[in-house]
């Protein structure tokens, strides 16, 4: 399948989206799960109202290497340490975490010392995104933040 977001073709790559905790807004989380679809991903979207526990389950059942998560409540920070300390647990902490949603930039450094990936805040380029994902899934994560917008 053709890579819009930089030529060539793109591995059939599995990524897993989740929208964790109690918020419902799912609409953010319903695009970033459509649109790696188009250039060829897998995703495996786990739903709204999930918990971190669910979360991990999933990415470890699924075997991904790349965890997208989808928090508008604002207890992303809460929420995401929560997933990577279960994600070291099941001896998964090397895989790739992209945070999106309503994101302070107060909050990256929290996010970038928990080594989350990238943060895509409200309103970011979904394309980048995409590519985002696309580099997490073909080289290792570096597990330092990647610029949000």
């Amino acid at each position: 399948m053709k890579n819009p977001i930089g030529g060539g073709l793109l591995p059939r790559a599995r990524v897993v989206n989740a929208k964790p905790g109690l918020d419902g807004h799912d609409r953010g989380a319903k695009d970033i799960t459509r649109a790696p679809r188009d250039p060829g991903f897998e995703v495996i979207y786990t739903g709204p109202h999930q918990t971190p526990e669910h979360i991990v389950a999933t990415v470890i059942a699924e075997d991904t290497p790349l965890l997208q998560l989808s928090v508008l409540s604002g207890a992303h920070l809460t929420i995401v340490e929560k997933v990577i300390e279960l994600l070291e647990q099941e001896d998964a902490g090397d895989l790739g975490v992209l945070v999106g949603g309503t994101i302070p930039d107060g909050d990256l450094p929290a996010l970038e010392a928990m080594a989350v990936e990238a943060v895509f805040t409200t309103g970011s380029d979904i394309g980048r995104a995409v590519g985002t994902a696309h580099r997490l899934t073909t080289t290792p994560p570096t597990h330092t933040l990647e610029p949000a917008c």
